[in-house]
C-alpha cells in the first residue's frame, strides 16, 4: 500500500525528531519508524528528506536566523525548527514539488504535532525564506509551479 506523501512526511518528522531527542544513530531510529515502508519510493522519499535536512543542519539554521530577527534558534520549538528544515530540504532538492506545497503540508503538519500557534509561526518564516530565495534566484519556479533549484551553497 502506497502511503500519502503526509504520511511519509510525519515519518520523517517522527525519525527526524527522535534522532534529534535521543542523539541514538539515525539508522537505529529509521528502522523502527520504516517497517511499514513497503514501496521502494515511499523509502527512497523519507530516506532522502532526511538525509538532507540532516546533512544541511547548520546551513538551514542560518537561513532560519536571518530570517527571524530577534529569535534565538534555541527559543524555536524543536519540532517547528524540524518541520520548517525538512520544508527548505524540499525547497533545495525535491524538484517536482511545488514551494506552495511544502509550505502547506508544514503548516498542517506543525498544526497537528506542535503548538496552538505553530501554523502561523511556520507559515510566517517559510514565506520570508520563500520570498527571499525566489529574490536571490537561489531557486526558480518552472512550468506548472515547479521549481528548479540553482547551485547554491547547500548540498
Amino acid at each position: 500500500m502506497a502511503l500519502t506523501r503526509r504520511h511519509l512526511r510525519e515519518k520523517s518528522l517522527q525519525v527526524l525528531y527522535a534522532f534529534k531527542l535521543t542523539g541514538d544513530p539515525i539508522e537505529q531510529v529509521k528502522q523502527l519508524q520504516f517497517e511499514e515502508l513497503e514501496k521502494k519510493d515511499d523509502r527512497k522519499f523519507c530516506e532522502d528528506l532526511i538525509k538532507y535536512t540532516i546533512d544541511n543542519d547548520e546551513k538551514y539554521e542560518t537561513i532560519i536566523t536571518e530570517t527571524v530577527d530577534n529569535w534565538d534558534m534555541e527559543r524555536i520549538a524543536l519540532i517547528d525548527s524540524i518541520i520548517i528544515k525538512m520544508c527548505l530540504t524540499e525547497f533545495f532538492h525535491f524538484e517536482d514539488i511545488p514551494p506552495k506545497v511544502s509550505i502547506n503540508e508544514s503548516i498542517d503538519i506543525a498544526k497537528d504535532f506542535s503548538t496552538r500557534n505553530s501554523g502561523k509561526f511556520v507559515n510566517g518564516v517559510l514565506d520570508a525564506i520563500l520570498e527571499k530565495l525566489q529574490k536571490d534566484k537561489l531557486i526558480t519556479k518552472k512550468g506548472k509551479g515547479l521549481i528548479s533549484s540553482k547551485r547554491h551553497p547547500v548540498s
